[in-house]
């Protein structure tokens, strides 16, 4: 009976290591400002906040930099900078790219023509990795130019990322196979969840990590 009893109690202590020693599903949110959490607390950034919706089976990594363009041509292009290079470094499971925003400016959308190839380019290559992410592009959320605070001067055009930015990215989303999370039309009507008609307060960065949670445990 001892012996049973010790049997039984090997298995729980084996089956318990195993459980717990399964790793942990890594995201890597790849973006500018809004992604980083520009304006707001740390811990109220839309990856924060994923990280307490997703819970401790995930490990949610926040790579966004401020003004960075997904145009190579672009004033501040995202791959010549440190966070691309950690999240392909981090190997992912999951990868959620959230750029255009700033391709939206004058200065940038200029190499509008290289947009697509651009952002193929960046999907290759996390696709190339050892872990074989999933990969999901996102929409940018929708500008407000009459919103209080709102830098006219930055260039940010609401109607470029409408008519511009997202057909592209519905383009490489269907040649690349990859997954889509719309952001926008969340937003729509919501001008309120923008403290300067760009960035998400708290309020709105929840609404953004509320919105790819349901995308990432979704059986679609």
């Amino acid at each position: 009976m001892n012996r049973t009893k010790h049997s039984f109690l090997l298995l729980f202590l084996v089956l318990s290591v195993a459980v717990f020693a399964q790793p942990k599903i890594k995201v890597a949110c790849v973006g500018n400002s809004i992604t980083f959490g520009y304006g707001i607390k740390p811990e109220e950034s839309y990856p924060t906040q994923l990280q307490i919706l997703l819970g401790d089976k995930y490990e949610v990594h926040n790579y966004g930099n401020s003004a960075r363009t997904l145009l190579s041509k672009g004033n501040l292009p995202y791959i010549k900078e440190k966070e691309y290079r950690d999240a392909l470094a981090l190997n992912p499971d999951i990868v959620i790219i959230k750029l255009g925003t700033n391709d939206s400016k004058p200065m940038n959308w200029r190499f509008q023509n290289d947009f697509v190839a651009d952002l193929m380019a960046m999907v290759m290559r996390f696709k190339q990795l050892p872990s074989h992410p999933k990969i999901y592009l996102c929409y940018p959320i929708p500008v407000f130019a009459r919103a209080p605070h709102f830098h006219p001067e930055w260039g940010i055009n609401d109607s470029i990322i409408s008519n511009g930015v997202i057909p592209k990215i519905k383009t490489v989303q269907k040649k690349m196979h990859v997954r889509l999370i719309d952001l926008r039309t969340p937003f729509l009507g919501h001008q309120e969840l923008l403290f300067d008609g760009i960035h998400p307060n708290a309020e709105g960065a929840k609404r953004l990590a509320g919105v790819i949670c349901k995308e990432l445990t979704s059986n679609k």
